[in-house]
C-alpha cells in the first residue's frame, strides 16, 4: 500500500465546534476516519495529522520530501502567508493536493490568494470533506502516489 500524508494545519483540530456554517460539523476524529477509510478502499495507508505550530506542520512536509510521500495539505489560515511552510512544500518529490474546507473565494479578501497553490500538484476549495476524498481519489488514481 502507497503511503499518503494527510496533513492539517492551525485550528482545524476544532472542527466541528468552530464555525459550523463555514466548516462544516465533522469534527477532526470524523475527519481523520473518513480519509484512513477512503484510502482504506483506494488501496493506500492514509496517515492524518493536525498541528497548531507551524514548524511542526514543516518539519512533517520535510519528511514527506525525502520520504518521496504524497501529501494532501490544509494548512488553513497558514495558507495565506507562510513562506516557509510555502518553501518546504516546494521540495516535495511526490504529488501535493492542497484542500480547503471551504469556498476561499467566496471569503475575506485576505484568503482569496494561497502561497501554496503556486506548489501544488492541485487545489481543491469548498467541497468540505469530499475535498480530502477528492483528493485522495486523485492520488489513488495516479501513477504519481
Amino acid at each position: 500500500m502507497r503511503r499518503v500524508l494527510v496533513l492539517n494545519g492551525v485550528n482545524l483540530g476544532r472542527l466541528g465546534t468552530r464555525e459550523p456554517l463555514v466548516y462544516g460539523s465533522t469534527t477532526h476524529a470524523e475527519l481523520a476516519d473518513t480519509c484512513i477509510a477512503t484510502g482504506r478502499e483506494l488501496g493506500l495507508a492514509v496517515e492524518v495529522r493536525q498541528t497548531d505550530d507551524e514548524a511542526e506542520l514543516i518539519s512533517w512536509v520535510h519528511e514527506a520530501a525525502d520520504e518521496r510521500t504524497p501529501v494532501v495539505l490544509n494548512s488553513a489560515a497558514w495558507s495565506h502567508y507562510s513562506y516557509g511552510l510555502r518553501d518546504a512544500c516546494s521540495q516535495l518529490t511526490a504529488p501535493l493536493v492542497e484542500v480547503h474546507l471551504s469556498q476561499t473565494h467566496a471569503r475575506e479578501q485576505f484568503r482569496h490568494h494561497s502561497v501554496i497553490s503556486a506548489v501544488a500538484t492541485a487545489t481543491l476549495t469548498g467541497l468540505g470533506v469530499e475535498g480530502y476524498r477528492a483528493a485522495l481519489r486523485y492520488l489513488a488514481s495516479t501513477d504519481l502516489a
